[in-house]
């Protein structure tokens, strides 16, 4: 996706690095032998190396999918010691050798505080520009809410995912709108059941990452990947106006999230910046749900810093 110009748009010239474990050499060399005779005119050079100094080295855009896989059965807090100890790693790698400009996405898992982490041992890359992925939550909100409706995806707009990357993210159709032939119409005016939306949609956007495991027994990997296309291409070069995305991003307090947590917020981008979407009302129900998934990053944050001494 990424060499099709998928990410970062159709004439923008790209030179991958991809960066794997020793054991994994063999195979990443059988993946750039493919790219190669993938011929994309826009691929202009590729590194296969297992050397992260060297992955590192130059690069604007870091999509940090490397990590200790949570397998079925797996809890979060099993896989949080073994991510700290590699994104510190990798968090001193791309501050000694990436672009002063790098934008980073974390897509691991447990995704936010493996940020908050590469963030704490990176401090000189701008908080504002690690990120995690919450985009795949985001586009799996629009594919429930295209699917219950009988609508196209590309109808459904503004859609929130509030907070962790985990079962308990806030899937938030209070402000999504559907474009219909007499124009924009709220989805909960549209789905017309209450009930659904505050239960049933909730839960399977925050179980479709587990529901993938057990029907593939391997986790998310084409949604995956074309969401961190999605996270950085609007990041890049901008949101369509009048509509917002989901993002991982550092607080600053917004909407009552304590500041220094990684935490997911609708945000608009415009010239390489992300902001945060101000203003949106936050009912009662939306409060307590917004609540309870700033209290598990507090907890995770606590649990990382525990694994780091």
């Amino acid at each position: 996706m990424i060499a099709r110009g998928a990410m970062l748009g159709p004439d923008q010239p790209v030179i991958l690095h991809m960066l794997d474990i020793e054991p994994a050499a063999e195979s990443l060399n059988g993946v750039k032998m493919e790219l190669i005779d993938a011929a994309f005119p826009l691929l202009k050079g590729v590194v296969a190396t297992t050397d992260v100094q060297e992955a590192c080295k130059g690069v604007n855009v870091a999509v940090m999918v490397g990590g200790f896989p949570r397998k079925e059965g797996m809890e979060r807090k099993d896989v949080m010691s073994k991510n700290v100890s590699i994104y510190k790693a990798q968090a001193s790698a791309l501050e000694k050798n990436a672009a002063a400009d790098v934008k980073v996405l974390v897509v691991a898992n447990p995704a936010n505080t493996n940020a908050l982490i590469l963030k704490e041992f990176a401090p000189s890359i701008p908080e504002k520009n690690i990120t995690c992925l919450t985009r795949l939550d985001h586009n799996r909100a629009l594919g429930q809410i295209s699917e219950k409706l009988n609508v196209h995806v590309g109808d459904v707009k503004n859609v929130i995912i509030w907070g962790n990357h985990s079962s308990t993210q806030y899937p938030d159709v209070n402000h999504a709108t559907v474009t219909t032939n007499g124009g924009e119409k709220p989805v909960r005016e549209l789905v017309a059941n209450d009930q659904w939306l505050n239960t049933e949609f909730i839960t399977t956007v925050q179980q479709r990452g587990a529901a993938i495991i057990k029907a593939r027994k391997l986790s998310s990997a084409l949604s995956a990947a074309s969401s961190a296309c999605d996270h950085i291409r609007d990041w890049v070069l901008g949101t369509p106006k009048g509509s917002w995305v989901s993002m991982g991003v550092y607080s600053d307090g917004s909407y009552g999230i304590q500041p220094g947590l990684v935490y997911s917020f609708p945000v608009t981008c415009e010239k390489g910046q992300w902001s945060i979407v101000q203003g949106l009302k936050i009912d009662e129900f939306s409060r307590g749900k917004l609540d309870a998934t700033a209290q598990e990053l507090i907890e995770e944050k606590s649990l990382a810093h525990s694994c780091l001494n």
